[in-house]
């Protein structure tokens, strides 16, 4: 009788060395715990069908079909025959396999009636869905070749045939059949979770659903299976956060209340409008926090335009009148800038102390980048060191040894999601106690997510737009279909330039040259065309549909002073037009914009393209955004666009990115770089649990803080939220 196997036990000893080289270099699977946690991503059932119509082109995958009808047909370009089987599902959807070379046995074991799982790439040829060279395995009968393995998954399959994330070299039958020989031998391991939260919240025992989500004996053990691992999921990351917000409680911060007469007071005063509802009530949120012993960590959320840039510079000068410091760390020097020219505007004689006309209790706000020359930094340098810069403003320069604060109260950092872990935290370090934090985005965050991403933030939300801001239309510009809508959308952008507004042409890569953070790789795995680039766009232009226009390029590979140039530029009026990449995605502020032509609108994300028409409709006059894409009707890289133009509103479109981005990107595990067990939770589908799951968090954590009665539920939690993701967590 073969040794028992544990979470631990290396796959080598159980699955063979070839098979385990395969499973750690293709998927990172080394254990038989790697392998047990390595879920099914769906099920198929014999009596039910994939439907093949839902397939994009360039996805990896994995369907359930019937041999329909084979074909053999002579090679055109070279010697031998060509195989083409067509299978389908049932439901209308068929798929053409491809198998070169003289297969005659192919030929005889693929025969019209059989079902079987098959296993590729999906490509297109003449309008047809094929799969060239497919892995397969038939279901039933015994036979040659793949099917080999047929009889070991019939056992293992029963009414439920799971499918698992696979990679080419192993597909999922293999996976199937290595699971099978581990769950064999596997012992799991004790049930860490405590018995009243297991019986209270009715969920099966860990070894249980560990085979059930493998094998399942119904559907209905199956979802008990899920629940309970889904459980384990949220429960490791509600528990994370509820510690970390118990001890962040205890941390020292200096107070820093507001101040009657003050900075503060005189900015209200000079302020040219009247602060929205939703401005006025997380400023109070804000300012209690400031005032507390304990450093505020709070998310700012607001639409684009919904006026946060000004709830941050109160906070900032809150902090200025108790005779402290606030930085604000953007992502690129184009917004740094951006931000220190609106401040100054702002601010008047408030923001020039020690220079003429300025007002009495003014301070100084400061600009620091990494462009800046070695006389206008040391001046800065020396500006913030001796704290004579209560305002400080800057990029990732801000981080850099040298940059010494006087007393750093208030950390502002714009767009989170741009700047990594160890970056936020860098700037936090260069106060002597906690400073307090407040994290902006523009990018709204369902509920859910917040709940759980940011757990152990509190959340203010802006969700009214100040007087003055226009409405905007956003409409999909088929190009491949009907060409005739894009000269109309160039047509479109000289009437509003002839009308005296400006417009973005905004494209997805730069050009020649090394790839950068705001551009994809020119070519994707799926052999399309390369993304249309700035630098090669730009020339079309001027020669073509906007030949005569006044026309400028801004990308983040320009040197900064040019890009400040290019800015100021388009800011004055002093250019029509200008084509950019997502360096204008946030910050940039010119009201007199009014078009945006988006090229490969396809290649953006939701999230991005709703920040990118943003930066129009920001004045009077209302805004007008163009998403042109290749795309095919009835894909989803369409639907997605047709969902973007069809709503305005943030919240709908962060839910409808969130159903399609993978759930361990939103919960971190692309940040953290390490493999994670985070497989199941759904924000979107499990909100009632995910909350559940924080209620008993809450109350285990104030009974055992430290969960030191609970070593087994907290060796669990290590595991499921490592070192990194938990950092990631608090410091997020």
């Amino acid at each position: 009788m073969s040794e028992p196997a544990t979470v631990d036990t290396a796959l080598k000893k159980l699955v063979g060395d070839k098979t385990a080289k395969a499973l750690a270099t293709h998927l990172d699977l080394h254990t038989a715990g790697d392998l047990v946690y390595h879920f099914p991503r769906r099920y198929d059932e014999r009596g039910e069908h994939t439907d093949i119509r839902s397939l994009d082109v360039g996805e990896q995958v994995t369907v359930l079909a019937q041999v329909q009808r084979t074909a053999v047909r002579p090679m055109r370009q070279r010697r031998g025959n060509l195989l083409e089987v067509t299978v389908g599902d049932g439901s209308g959807g068929v798929l053409t396999l491809t198998f070169f070379g003289n297969q005659a046995w192919r030929e005889r074991e693929l025969r019209p009636g059989r079902w079987g799982l098959f296993a590729g790439k999906v490509t297109e040829f003449r309008g047809k869905r094929q799969l060239n060279g497919p892995e397969y395995v038939l279901l039933g009968e015994g036979g040659d070749g793949e099917a080999a393995v047929s009889d070991e998954i019939e056992e293992f399959a029963g009414a439920l045939i799971p499918v698992y994330p696979a990679a080419a070299a192993v597909p999922t039958w293999v996976i199937a059949r290595c699971v099978r020989v581990v769950l064999d031998t596997f012992t799991p391991p004790d049930d860490p979770l405590p018995g009243t939260v297991r019986a209270s919240r009715k969920l099966v025992g860990l070894g249980t659903a560990l085979t059930e989500i493998h094998r399942p004996s119904s559907k209905e053990e199956l979802h008990r299976a899920r629940r309970r691992l889904k459980w384990d999921e949220a429960f490791a990351v509600q528990l994370t956060l509820v510690q970390r917000k118990h001890r962040a409680a205890d941390w020292p911060a200096r107070p820093r209340p507001a101040r009657s007469g003050g900075l503060l007071d005189a900015f209200d005063a000079r302020l040219p409008y009247e602060l929205t509802a939703g401005q006025r009530d997380v400023g109070v949120e804000i300012a209690a926090d400031l005032a507390a012993p304990h450093p505020m960590h709070r998310l700012l959320q607001g639409e684009v335009g919904s006026g946060k840039t000004v709830v941050a510079l109160r906070a900032m000068l809150q902090v200025v009148d108790a005779g402290g410091q606030a930085a604000l760390l953007a992502p690129t020097e184009v917004l740094a800038a951006q931000h220190y020219r609106g401040m100054l505007d702002l601010l008047g004689p408030l923001g020039r102390a020690g220079e003429l006309g300025s007002a009495e209790h003014a301070t100084r706000v400061e600009l620091v980048t990494g462009s800046l020359g070695a006389a206008a930094r040391r001046r800065a340098l020396g500006e913030v060191a001796s704290g004579a810069a209560g305002i400080v403003l800057g990029t990732h320069a801000l981080l850099y040894e040298g940059v010494d604060f006087a007393d750093l109260g208030l950390v502002v950092v714009d767009e989170q999601h741009r700047f990594g872990v160890e970056q936020r935290d860098a700037l936090r370090s260069k106060a002597d106690q906690p400073p307090h934090v407040l994290v902006m985005t523009a990018t709204p965050i369902p509920r859910t997510v917040a709940m759980t991403v940011y757990g152990d933030l509190e959340v203010s939300t802006l969700s009214q737009l100040p007087r003055g801001r226009s409405p905007i239309a956003s409409h999909v510009v088929p190009a491949a279909e009907k060409p005739a809508y894009l000269d109309r959308a160039w047509r479109r952008l000289r009437e509003e330039v002839t009308a005296g507004h400006q417009a973005y042409v905004v494209c997805p890569r730069i050009g020649e040259g090394p790839a950068s953070e705001e551009e994809p790789p020119p070519v994707d795995d799926n052999g399309r065309r390369p993304p249309l680039a700035v630098t090669e766009v730009a020339p079309l232009l001027a020669e073509g549909p906007l030949h005569g226009l006044r026309i400028g390029v801004l990308h983040g590979r320009l040197p900064a002073d040019e890009k400040d140039a290019v800015m100021r530029s388009f800011a004055a009026g002093d250019l029509d037009v200008l084509v950019a990449t997502t360096v204008i995605e946030v910050g940039v502020d010119v009201p007199n914009a009014t078009v945006m032509i988006v090229l490969d609108a396809d290649r953006f994300g939701v999230s991005q393209l709703h920040q990118l028409r943003g930066r129009v409709g920001r004045g009077s006059a209302a805004g007008l955004c163009l998403l042109v894409s290749e795309a095919a009707e009835g894909s989803s890289a369409r639907e997605r666009l047709d969902a973007v133009a069809s709503t305005s509103d943030g919240f709908k479109l962060a839910e409808l990115d969130l159903e399609q981005r993978r759930e361990g990107d939103v919960l971190g595990a692309t940040q953290s770089g390490h493999r994670s067990h985070l497989r199941l939770l759904s924000l979107k589908r499990d909100t009632e649990l995910i909350r559940d799951a924080r209620a008993e968090a809450i109350t285990l954590v104030e009974d055992d803080p430290e969960l030191t009665r609970n070593p087994a539920l907290a060796a669990s939690v290590a595991a499921l939220v490592d070192e990194d993701r938990a950092e990631y967590l608090e410091k997020g």
